[in-house]
């Protein structure tokens, strides 16, 4: 047999609202704690990511065998500080700026044909390219196709002055 307690008056009531309270603070407590967890966990996936990011990223450059040009014990550097110039030992390290950043030797730049590839080609000052010889005219250093279009800028700013000094604005009669 079980026996029941009953408690009445206003003192049970009061029992009652204070058990209702406690529970309700038990709620918003673990509530509290639930919404802290997530807080820690979007935090710490935000730091992941970061540091995803900010990891150094290590390209290897890989060339196929027989190439003859470098072999798998040069490091980065001189890999891109050599002229293209088939078989072309110069070392662009102390080489001008320009020189470093077109891969190719003060000589073979001014040089009337170069082998690249096996093929005869002529250094481009305007595209800063290896082009055939087939698309140069003469000895000329720059391409035709580059030496039109700078030709044809040429001819429509000496049009443009001439139209200027023949009507000029500020003339009022």
């Amino acid at each position: 047999m079980a026996k029941t307690l009953s408690v009445g008056g206003e003192d049970g009531e009061e029992m009652g609202n204070k058990m209702e309270v406690e529970e309700e603070n038990e709620k918003e407590e673990e509530e509290g704690e639930q919404e802290d967890e997530k807080k820690v966990e979007e935090a710490e996936a935000v730091h992941e990511e970061e540091t995803r990011r900010k990891q150094k990223i290590t390209i290897k450059l890989v060339y196929g065998e027989g190439s003859g040009r470098w072999d798998s014990s040069s490091s980065y550097n001189s890999l891109f500080c050599c002229c293209q110039a088939d078989e072309c030992l110069a070392n662009l390290q102390a080489a001008k700026r320009y020189n470093r950043r077109h891969k190719v030797c003060e000589r073979h730049a001014k040089a009337p044909v170069v082998l690249v590839s096996g093929d005869r080609q002529r250094f481009c000052q305007q595209c800063s390219k290896f082009h055939e010889l087939a698309l140069f005219d003469d000895n000329k250093r720059s391409c035709r196709e580059r030496l039109a279009s700078h030709n044809e800028r040429r001819r429509k700013a000496q049009a443009q002055d001439a139209n200027i000094q023949q009507h000029p604005q500020g003339d009022l009669n």
